[in-house]
């Protein structure tokens, strides 16, 4: 691993530095977090189409995000990270202002769910420019030794914001309309366009750029070990809702909650981890606590077991994408890092959209067990690959 330089800044002055950056990731994800919960009443209770054709404005962010992630990344090896979080931030503006029109235009129910599509395909687009270009603009900032506390931070802002604003756009549509979330979202892009126009930008780095199917090829074994692993956060985000009321529990919420918490609260904690340990090391130990959780929450006889295994899996998940997306950009190159990144973060949403149709297809007899063990292999795989990378790479230098 890198070591880090004395000129670099140190403490509190490096993690400033960081949140200045990553600050824009949390009004982004606000405006995602926002539309979460009210856009499916919206389309099934205002506009009067079916479950199905809600679940689809929903998906077709997530569609949108893993689409453009290899041009989030080009986009910020070639015009700068900085560019590529302002792009993003725009289309989340974009997006935010056809919901304010959609709402507008509810008496015509089709124009409205027509708007409604491109706005979520703009929020897709804007969720990889930001999230790509702001984690680039961060390491730029700071430099390639604090890759790993970059990552973990934005990853802070990204949960925190979607647990922030998920309940804060039911108030405020039950307050003042489901226009008002169009509103928020387009004054909060708005606020984050004008603040980051203003921040210094990362460096662009010189080299050669190399094709995006090679930068793929490269980090496929790092991203394969990711989605190994987010298949378990997948299934119990999923699911434990319907897992609790299925055995009869209260405090599905609350777990959660509780989930929640450790993730966010372990990469605040244990961040510094990897560049102490390594990558390969600290999501070896991610995979023992997830499988673990995992197992826990298979065999929970009471919500209070099940909660403690929400809370194991969440300890375990948190480190993961940090942990493995450390050693995957050292596999390429500084001038091809965005581009890494952005392929690497594909197999997030390649795992969750695997997630609910293979839990849907698990727990149709209404037994949840197996789909938290099958979850739990997954995870062993992805030690037993993760281990076989170690003992391949993880004795390099960069």
């Amino acid at each position: 691993m890198n070591t880090v330089s004395r000129d670099e800044p140190q403490g509190l002055r490096l993690t400033w530095r960081i949140v200045q950056v990553v600050c824009f990731t949390f009004l982004a994800y606000l405006v995602i977090g926002l539309q979460l919960a009210v856009l499916p009443p919206f389309v099934h209770g205002e506009l009067g189409y079916g479950a199905v054709l809600a679940g689809l404005v929903i998906s077709t962010q997530y569609i949108a995000t893993l689409l453009s992630r290899g041009f989030a990344g080009r986009t910020s090896d070639t015009a700068g990270p900085k560019r590529a979080a302002l792009i993003g931030m725009a289309a989340c503006g974009a997006s935010a202002v056809l919901m304010i029109l959609a709402a507008l235009l509810r008496p015509w129910p089709l124009a409205s769910l027509a708007l409604l599509l491109l706005g979520r395909l703009a929020l897709g687009v804007g969720e990889s420019c930001v999230g790509t270009g702001c984690i680039m603009w961060g390491i730029g900032r700071v430099g390639a030794a604090h890759t790993a506390k970059v990552i973990s931070w934005n990853g802070v802002a990204t949960y925190g914001a979607l647990a922030a604003g998920a309940p804060l756009g039911v108030q405020l549509a039950g307050a003042f309309g489901f226009v008002a979330i169009g509103i928020a979202g387009a004054l909060l892009m708005v606020l984050g366009l004008l603040l980051a126009w203003r921040r210094p930008a990362a460096k662009v780095a010189s080299g050669e750029r190399l094709p995006m199917h090679h930068v793929f090829g490269r980090v496929l074994p790092y991203g394969m070990g990711l989605a190994l692993g987010a298949v378990g956060f997948g299934a119990l985000a999923t699911f434990v809702t319907l897992y609790y009321a299925a055995m009869g529990w209260s405090g599905a919420a609350a777990t959660l909650s509780v989930f929640g918490a450790c993730f966010v609260g372990v990469r605040l904690v244990f961040g510094g981890a990897i560049s102490r340990f390594g990558g390969y090391r600290v999501a070896l130990v991610s995979f023992v606590a997830e499988f673990a959780g995992l197992l826990v929450l298979a065999a929970a006889g009471s919500a209070s077991v099940a909660m403690f295994g929400g809370a194991l899996t969440g300890l375990g998940f948190s480190l993961i994408f940090p942990a493995l997306g450390v050693e995957a950009v050292q596999r390429v190159t500084l001038s091809n890092r965005g581009s890494a990144l952005g392929a690497y973060s594909v197999f997030t949403d390649l795992a969750l959209g695997v997630a609910g149709p293979l839990g849907g297809w698990l727990v149709s007899g209404g037994r949840y067990g197996p789909l938290f063990v099958v979850a739990a292999c997954f995870t062993a795989m992805a030690f037993a690959l993760t281990g076989w990378l170690y003992l391949r790479y993880g004795r390099e230098t960069y």
